[in-house]
């Protein structure tokens, strides 16, 4: 009877979102003209006798032997639940980070979750770029856009008005990730600029199938890497970057790009970056429609 109890407690901790609060205000940033909902409004919680209609049908106990696994990244794997999504970006479900990155339940159930991929620049207009840790369970030691991550399956991150979900994540993982305290990268001051959906493998196990959101952000910032995260960090201009895409397109000196990065930078970056720097950037906001990008 005392272990049903703790398995009750569990569970019901799990499902236990905090609390969350947001003020009306205009947004500062010279990128985004809306307005931040007086009210916010989320998806219905799951109560525990409904909560497994809310994870994935193929969801199940962990596949294979993940023993070499790095202990932070196996936290995050199984305590971390992404926001399950249809191709509509239509909240479905969730599950853990764990199955969600699992290539066989990609390619059997279609499990598509939500991301997003921050680019910021500086006061210079250039943009901080990572290397991914050599821990990471996906795409270990490529070089990639300042944060790529996923909103989590909590109150907070689940709001779809305006993005605010999405941008919540954003800063939460740009402390985690490189030390930006929020205080640095304010929510209101991201610009969702539009969306795409892709599907990568990265090797035979792992792989990813995101609809990720894409946010811009102009800020000088103080960082402070976390290893377990990032490897290496660096910022670039147009030409450096575009001699980094060179590189890793003929193979050269080892360097490789997150797909997802490449994607963008061959599709959408360019063309935004010269917005950036004109002051235009809001012309190219299209949050209605979802880049299919192969």
């Amino acid at each position: 009877m005392r272990e049903r109890v703790f398995r009750f407690r569990g569970l019901a901790k799990m499902l236990k979102f905090p609390p969350f609060k947001t003020i009306a205000t205009m947004i500062s940033s010279p990128y985004s003209s809306f307005l931040l909902p007086r009210k916010s409004s989320f998806p219905p919680m799951p109560s525990l006798a409904a909560a497994s209609v809310f994870l994935h049908p193929l969801s199940s106990a962990p596949m294979g032997d993940d023993s070499g696994m790095d202990a932070v990244q196996r936290r995050l794997m199984f305590e971390d639940e992404c926001i399950l999504v249809d191709e509509n970006d239509k909240v479905v479900g969730h599950d853990t980070k764990y199955n969600c990155h699992l290539m066989e339940k990609i390619e059997k159930g279609n499990m598509l979750h939500r991301a997003f991929s921050v680019f910021l620049f500086n006061s210079k207009y250039e943009l901080l770029l990572q290397q991914r840790s050599a821990t990471k369970v996906t795409f270990p030691l490529v070089w990639t856009n300042t944060c790529c991550s996923h909103p989590l399956y909590r109150e907070s991150e689940l709001i779809d008005e305006n993005a605010l979900g999405v941008r919540n994540a954003a800063q939460r993982k740009l402390l985690d990730e490189l030390g930006i305290p929020g205080a640095d990268v304010p929510v209101d001051e991201f610009t969702p600029l539009g969306r795409i959906l892709y599907k990568a493998a990265s090797d035979g196990k792992w792989g990813e199938h995101e609809l990720d959101y894409l946010l811009f952000m102009v800020r000088d910032v103080g960082l402070n890497p976390n290893p377990d995260e990032v490897k290496d960090v660096k910022y670039v201009n147009r030409e450096e970057l575009k001699e980094l895409v060179r590189k890793a397109d003929a193979g050269e000196e080892g360097v490789k790009l997150s797909p997802w990065f490449k994607l963008i930078v061959d599709n959408l970056l360019f063309q935004w970056w010269d917005g950036l720097q004109k002051g235009t950037l809001t012309e190219a906001i299209d949050m209605k429609t979802i880049h299919k990008l192969t």
